[in-house]
């Protein structure tokens, strides 16, 4: 039982990281060099769809990272899954207190209607994100050591 909830939640976490990477490194840098129509189309177009997803996905990934450390509770693997959650945690509460606003406001700009420092505002989200990018690597590492360690 420990060992497929470990497999399902490092395959969860994993499919995560890697979204939340390619939309950091490959999506986003091409979207900001393209005309500023296209781009702020494109930007509010996928806030709409990830800003749809991502939540499930980030509380799923941290309800996961929980039920292993509950389910090993006592041991080593629980210990680093709890680290896991915990940065779980922090990307959530970091999503919701610093990005979702700037995502909220951009969703809505369009050719005709932004303002001047629309790619500014993006940019400030674009590092935002490679932070939470970053926390959210080292849970998947750890939800990965977790799983080996089983």
């Amino acid at each position: 039982m420990a060992s497929v909830l470990a497999v399902v939640t490092a395959t969860v976490v994993g499919l995560m990281v890697g979204v939340e990477f390619a939309v950091a490194f490959v999506l986003n840098p091409i979207l900001l060099r393209l005309p500023v129509g296209a781009s702020l189309t494109a930007r509010a177009d996928g806030g709409r769809v990830l800003g749809r997803l991502m939540p499930f996905w980030y509380v799923g990934s941290l309800i996961l990272t929980a039920a292993v450390a509950a389910v090993t509770w006592g041991t080593s693997t629980a210990a680093t899954a709890l680290v896991a959650g915990v940065l779980l945690a922090i990307s959530v509460v970091m999503s919701v207190a610093l990005l979702v606003p700037i995502n909220n406001r951009s969703v809505t700009w369009t050719a005709e209607s932004h303002p001047d420092d629309w790619r500014e505002q993006h940019q400030r989200w674009d590092r935002l994100h490679h932070v939470r990018v970053a926390i959210i690597v080292a849970a998947f590492v750890l939800v990965v050591v977790a799983a080996t360690m089983l």
